[in-house]
């Protein structure tokens, strides 16, 4: 081998080395990492279709390699629900839902775009504790759950299908499930409820009243918030 090759050979290699041991972007705050959701829409929802994608975000954060703070904190950014962005910084609401093995009240925090998603996903959704490895370190989250939405006779037409499934079952590329669950989002601070939570969830003027009215409802009669676009994927 000539010395220019084996000079080129090395160079490659030093480089490569270099590469692979680049630490991924780390975002500083919660402003940044929403310029990072809107530079990638185009790439999460091609279409620019986001009705009930929930799902798209959870998948699109856990495949960019975050660290755990750092994937706690894109979870903040976006509504399980509506798929709708949310504004950096912005207040959680408390909630419970039911955990699918337990059939305990699980309680926590949840980031919404508008109070309907608030009795939406307190009624159609359930939790499941789930691990995700984070550079070789398992961490424990409440992930939002549904049941699969792909072999529904009436998948709702304002939804785009193929970022849900593939056939009857859901797509390994653009969710995650578990057990035959879809993640739709995170709650975030979760543990089980005591009384307290409860009767402050619900007595709360939106998690009470508000969200007692709105889930008495049929879906015929939703017209405001994402209305019957998720319920009817999550019922």
């Amino acid at each position: 081998m000539s010395k220019a090759i084996k000079l080129i050979v090395t160079t490659f290699f030093i480089l490569s080395t270099f590469i692979i041991s680049l630490p991924f972007k780390s975002y500083a705050n919660e402003e940044e990492i929403y310029q990072k959701l809107l530079q990638d829409w185009p790439k999460i929802f091609p279409d620019g279709n986001r009705n009930a994608a929930g799902p798209r975000f959870f998948k699109y954060i856990l495949d960019q390699k975050l660290d755990y703070d750092e994937f706690i904190n894109f979870n903040k950014l976006y509504c399980s629900v509506s798929g709708s962005l949310i504004s950096p910084n912005t207040q959680p609401d408390e909630i419970y839902l039911k955990d699918v093995d337990t059939n305990e009240k699980i309680c926590g925090q949840y980031y919404k775009c508008c109070w309907p998603c608030l009795c939406d996903v307190m009624k159609y959704a359930s939790t499941k504790k789930i691990n995700i490895n984070f550079d070789g370190q398992e961490e424990y989250i409440n992930a939002i759950v549904i049941d699969n939405p792909c072999d529904k006779n009436d998948f709702p037409e304002l939804v785009n299908r193929n970022y849900f499934c593939q056939g009857g079952k859901l797509h390994p590329d653009y969710t995650y499930s578990i057990d035959g669950k879809l993640v739709i989002g995170l709650m975030h601070n979760a543990s089980t409820c005591n009384k307290y939570d409860i009767d402050y969830i619900d007595n709360h003027e939106i998690t009470g009243p508000m969200c007692e009215i709105r889930n008495s409802m049929s879906s015929d009669e939703l017209n405001f918030g994402m209305g019957d676009i998720f319920i009817n994927l999550a019922q």
